[in-house]
């Protein structure tokens, strides 16, 4: 496939990245001459110096017969008027943008052909927001990531030391939890990629990612750790686009203050949010924080643009009693080193957008793609299509699929007249057309099997 990329900041590098190790055709179009040759040194990938809405540079990119434009720069307009220019001069096939501001994305006549024709929008802001939302309703958890519009769940946890299946054998699980049915989809120990099987034994500080239906969920984690109780008192260092949305999304149900240092930005703030409690002031002013019970605080979480100043306040708090500490982090070479000390979880922007983009770039009907393990793991959710003449899946049952190495299905959605049926995969479980299939990848270099394997031949046509 052949793609052009308009904007080499850290998520059009991370995309171009992660296609270019997938044998595809890749141009990045930045104004940036260091950091293209950086990214020309380092990938196998063309590069171009300008502007990339101007249709001169677009077409020195090789948009005449490029199949998809992927525009990601900071600035919401050059990504849109791009769009623009690559339907109405070349008619490119897919159009993808980045676009931040809420005034653009609350308005749903504006993106269509008869006026600003994008194909796909892609809203950081939206999906980390809803990532950290995900991981406040789910206490305990280190990733949440919603299949089949949230009916089936792939939970990451860190085993603990007195856990009720820790120190068993997987197989125990179902013995331990007969009414609930889940699937332990990998295990990392120590940084290293663990297939699991029945004889499996997980150990204390493992991170065990397991796959069960949302109501599940809180029963899985109570056999690998600790239950936490639910959260009620959070606050949001950084009122910026993801601080006010997420303060939006958690005012309803928690008690919710928001620390920003920018005066006009909290009065703004203040007028917009209807029960959050605005504070103007430094998340680092240890005073501000005591004045505030810190030590009260089930979650802080420091969502600023600043890494550092994140760092700074997320330790602080943890320091002065927060229960739990979660920080944005965009310098993925941070997120390893920060991470389970004081910080209990780092966000990373960059890994969340890319499986946004991801689902969209990939071949076959993919509905969901999640980059995991800073970009080495994938967990995919992929629509079989055909019969047993013409797909490698469909009437199969799934011990005879031939997954690649470090591959396995862990689940099933099935739609019906009566609705959706989760079924959590065992080996005589078998597959049939239509389902929702979610696939777990220790190592994403075997993608390109993952999609030849859902592929309908040509029998089916």
């Amino acid at each position: 496939m052949k793609i052009i990329i308009l904007g080499a900041g850290q998520v059009g590098a991370s995309l171009a990245e992660n296609l270019a190790d997938e044998s595809n055709d890749i141009t990045i179009i930045d104004t940036d001459d260091s950091r293209l040759r950086e990214l020309r040194d380092r990938l196998d990938i063309g590069v171009v110096n300008g502007a990339g809405s101007h249709p001169d540079v677009l077409v020195q990119a090789g948009v005449e017969d490029a199949d998809m434009l992927v525009a990601v720069t900071n600035n919401d307009e050059t990504n849109m008027i791009a769009c623009q220019v690559a339907y109405s001069l070349f008619r490119t096939p897919t159009k993808i943008a980045r676009v931040r501001a809420t005034a653009y994305l609350t308005n749903n006549k504006l993106f269509a052909d008869e006026s600003i024709p994008i194909d796909v929008l892609i809203s950081p802001e939206q999906l980390v927001s809803d990532y950290i939302h995900r991981l406040i309703e789910t206490p305990g958890a280190l990733q949440v990531l919603d299949f089949a519009q949230g009916k089936v769940q792939l939970v990451a946890v860190k085993a603990y030391h007195g856990g009720p299946l820790v120190g068993q054998e997987l197989r125990f699980l179902r013995e331990h939890m007969p009414a609930v049915d889940t699937r332990v989809a990998a295990i990392y120990r120590r940084g290293q990629a663990i297939m699991p099987t029945g004889a499996s034994v997980i150990e204390a500080d493992d991170e065990v990612f397991f796959l069960a239906g949302k109501n599940d969920i809180r029963a899985v984690i109570s056999e690998l750790r600790r239950m936490e109780t639910a959260y009620k008192r959070i606050i949001i260092a950084g009122g910026g686009n993801i601080g006010m949305r997420l303060a939006r999304k958690l005012e309803g149900r928690y008690s919710v203050r928001v620390i920003e240092h920018n005066k006009r930005r909290a009065e703004h703030l203040a007028e917009h949010l209807e029960r959050a409690i605005v504070l103007q002031g430094s998340a680092s002013d240890q005073d501000l924080l005591a004045d505030e019970n810190i030590e009260d605080t089930d979650v802080f979480l420091a969502l600023t643009n600043d890494d550092e100043a994140n760092i700074m306040s997320s330790m602080l708090a943890k320091r002065l009693g927060a229960r739990k500490v979660m920080a944005l982090i965009n310098n993925p070479a941070y997120v390893d080193l920060v991470q389970g000390g004081d910080i209990d979880i780092a966000i990373s922007p960059q890994t969340t957008t890319i499986g946004s983009l991801l689902t969209h770039v990939r071949r076959g009907d993919m509905v969901s793609v999640y980059s995991l393990r800073r970009g080495a793991a994938e967990a995919i959710e992929l629509i079989a299509h055909g019969d047993k003449n013409s797909s490698k899946v469909v009437g199969r049952a799934l011990e005879d699929i031939d997954l690649p190495q470090g591959a396995n299905i862990g689940a099933i959605v099935r739609e019906s007249e009566t609705g959706s049926e989760v079924i959590i995969a065992h080996d005589d479980v078998v597959v049939e057309t239509g389902d929702h299939v979610i696939v777990f990848l220790l190592n994403k270099k075997h993608i390109r099997d993952i999609e030849k394997l859902f592929q309908v031949g040509f029998t089916f046509f």
